[in-house]
């Protein structure tokens, strides 16, 4: 009788815990299948990239990324709910599992594939500066020199490019964009390194106090969605729905939506368009 006893409790507690899973990685160490009993999908961002990552006027995720995502959702048949998540915590919130994708205009890039898997690109972006006024920078390499500050975010691929390429340079590191813009429309700083749309959208709320410059001093970055490393199922899901997405004119609809005037800017100044996916 005590086997028996003893045999329920075991086999009861088994059942408790796989019950309590939720992110858990696999007994064999792997990530969650994405078919996983159709649990709310976690997607984790930083809301603080308006048109792609931001809150409408109810405090609600709005924005590019997220109209990306609730269309995934309707796609695979999964609930998504969004995360507002700092930055420097969207990477760890894939290796913890609590949460199950990040999409957040992030680069993708050899150091960040150790950590995560990305998938197909679905954008791209080139960097540019925003440069104070009444400042003499005119390129990159006039920032490249001894007592001219530059103003990055804090692990950004801005702030990476500086690190590698601007040696001279003195880097005045900042936890967010706004912070970055307002060191150059004071003068503390003598430019801004980050995605050619951000420059130009700041460039245009601040013309007075700043100037962009607008050349295209390295290869086009491209954006990805990730997913915890090894998750292949939700990875292939992912990438199945972003060619669907494409060919049934996804994209035209969100810059439509989010970024017509800017589509429009770009294109008089010969830009390459977030969604052109050229390879």
């Amino acid at each position: 009788m005590k086997k028996q006893i003893c045999f329920l409790f075991t086999l009861l507690s088994a059942i408790m815990l796989s019950g309590c899973g939720g992110h858990a990685k696999t007994a064999d160490g792997g990530a969650p299948s994405s078919a996983d009993s159709g649990k709310p999908l976690i997607v984790a961002m930083e809301l603080a990239y308006p048109p792609f990552e931001t809150r409408d006027d109810a405090g609600e995720p709005s924005g590019v990324s997220v109209d990306l995502m609730k269309a995934f959702g309707e796609y695979c048949g999964r609930e998504i709910k969004i995360e507002n998540t700092a930055w420097d915590g969207l990477i760890p919130s894939l290796q913890t599992g609590s949460a199950d994708i990040v999409i957040s205009s992030m680069t993708i890039t050899k150091e960040r594939e150790e950590l995560i898997d990305f998938s197909i690109p679905y954008a791209n972006a080139l960097l540019a500066i925003l440069a104070n006024a009444d400042s003499d920078i005119a390129s990159i390499d006039d920032l490249n020199q001894a007592g001219k500050i530059l103003a990055v975010k804090s692990g950004s691929t801005g702030h990476m490019y500086a690190e590698k390429n601007l040696p001279d340079t003195q880097l005045l590191v900042m936890p967010d964009e706004s912070a970055c813009v307002t060191e150059v429309a004071q003068g503390r700083a003598d430019g801004f390194i980050y995605d050619q749309l951000t420059i130009y959208r700041n460039w245009q709320n601040n013309p007075d106090t700043t100037k962009a410059i607008f050349i295209p001093f390295q290869d086009v970055e491209k954006w990805g969605i990730a997913v915890q490393k090894g998750n292949q199922d939700l990875l292939d899901q992912i990438n199945a729905f972003l060619a669907d997405f494409q060919e049934k004119g996804g994209y035209e609809e969100l810059t439509e939506k989010y970024l017509a005037e800017e589509k429009k800017a770009f294109d008089e100044l010969h830009f390459q368009w977030f969604f052109d996916r050229k390879e």
